[in-house]
């Protein structure tokens, strides 16, 4: 079984890699083998990765300094890359903790059918971030890091903290 997994940078890879070592190698008997998808100018996260697997990169869909009309081409750009490469990889699940990177990825996995899990980051104790907030209406598991945000939002599922 595929599972995609979306690393954004610091914190968000920080989380999502101590996921990946709690998930291990099997899942129900079944060997896991990890795909990893991170904007192209990422030059860190890839040296956490700990469990192997490709890694594939995609234009980052914005940047700190927002430009609406360069935001919409850049995330445009950066859903075909990720369309091409869901459809290379053809992943059964998508595991993700909220970078931009991961809108347009998950958007087009839900419309491919490939399962979307996306982890709140640690770092949202009273209110969703942006991402979270897109992510709440597409994931089909959406979990988060503390108790007070899962009675905020009803389809949250609260598992405890990552760290």
């Amino acid at each position: 079984m595929k599972l995609l997994v979306i690393l954004g940078e610091g914190g968000h890879t920080k989380e999502i890699v101590t996921l990946v070592e709690m998930l291990g190698d099997q899942v129900d008997d079944r060997p896991l083998e990890y795909v990893y998808l991170l904007v192209a100018d990422d030059t860190v996260s890839a040296s956490k990765i700990s469990r192997p697997g490709p890694v594939y990169r995609v234009r980052r869909p914005r940047d700190k300094a927002h430009h609406l009309l360069g935001d919409v081409l850049k995330t445009l750009q950066s859903a075909w890359q990720s369309w091409s490469i869901l459809r290379q990889v053809r992943p059964a699940a998508l595991l993700t903790s909220g970078p931009a990177v991961a809108v347009p990825a998950c958007v087009l996995a839900r419309l491919m059918g490939v399962r979307v899990i996306f982890v709140e980051t640690g770092s949202r104790v009273t209110a969703l971030s942006l991402t979270g907030r897109i992510m709440y209406h597409v994931a089909h598991l959406f979990f988060v890091q503390w108790p007070g945000l899962q009675a905020r939002y009803p389809r949250a599922i609260y598992a405890g903290r990552l760290f």
